[in-house]
């Protein structure tokens, strides 16, 4: 995940001019394998809560929805409930997203080698510069791509296990 990340903010925030493969040669000779990870911490924080939180809040929403249409934990839910379910708990499992902007910050800076900052000293300076908004720049995107792959990988596969049984 880190050298992939790392080479698209790469690609993105650093010199257009430059081919993935100057990218990669160029970090190479710099720092070696070393070179490809920075922002681990931000990466780890986010990878770490990303599938917990979309399965958990899911799974969540799941419970509620059926104590409240059917005053059962255990109803079953219609597929179109079951889908309502994966996109309220993709939304809300995107708590995470300030780790994704430390994440960004983190890289960017390495690529255009200004000093390394800690994920708490990119949270501090993105706070500082833009308020709490700032943590949550770029959310949009990402608040899609998680509803995505909660309806594909969390409720696309509670659909299916039902359907085959």
């Amino acid at each position: 995940m880190g050298p992939c990340t790392y080479l698209v903010t790469a690609a993105v925030t650093g010199d257009k001019s430059k081919t993935m493969t100057q990218i990669v040669s160029e970090t190479w000779k710099a720092k070696g394998v070393k070179g490809f990870y920075p922002g681990g911490s931000a990466v780890a924080f986010r990878q770490a809560t990303n599938w917990a939180s979309r399965q958990g809040f899911t799974e969540g929403v799941r419970t509620q929805m059926k104590k409240i249409k059917y005053g059962d934990a255990s109803a079953k839910l219609s597929p179109l409930e079951e889908a309502a379910c994966g996109i309220i708990g993709g939304s809300f499992a995107c708590w995470n997203h300030p780790f994704e902007v430390a994440r960004i910050e983190m890289q960017a800076r390495a690529r255009a080698g200004e000093s390394a900052l800690s994920m708490m000293g990119v949270f501090r300076m993105v706070y500082k510069d833009y308020g709490a908004a700032g943590l949550f720049k770029g959310i949009v995107p990402r608040l899609l791509l998680g509803i995505w792959q909660t309806l594909f990988m969390v409720s696309g596969a509670n659909i299916i296990k039902e359907r085959l049984k």
